[in-house]
């Protein structure tokens, strides 16, 4: 291969690289990728039941987290 098709494939690849870096960073400035309703269609839509066990989900995450932080608030190195 020629020098100068290696030297076009590297600028052209750098270029395409350099626009789709553009497209994203431009998408997550102007909020392309936010879904507000989603959450609240999805609470919408959900029984009784599911919501109460994802309750009961963050309860039960709190408490280990409490009990985490007890054991390590105990913890002493030994000498």
């Amino acid at each position: 291969m020629d020098g100068w098709i290696i030297a076009m494939m590297l600028s052209a690849s750098t270029l395409l690289g350099a626009f789709g870096l553009w497209a994203l960073l431009w998408g997550i400035r102007s909020g392309q990728f936010d879904d507000h309703k989603k959450f609240l269609d999805g609470t919408q839509f959900d029984s009784e039941e599911a919501l109460n066990d994802a309750v009961m989900m963050e309860h039960k995450k709190a408490e280990i987290l409490k009990q985490k932080e007890k054991r390590e608030t105990r913890y002493a190195p030994p000498d």
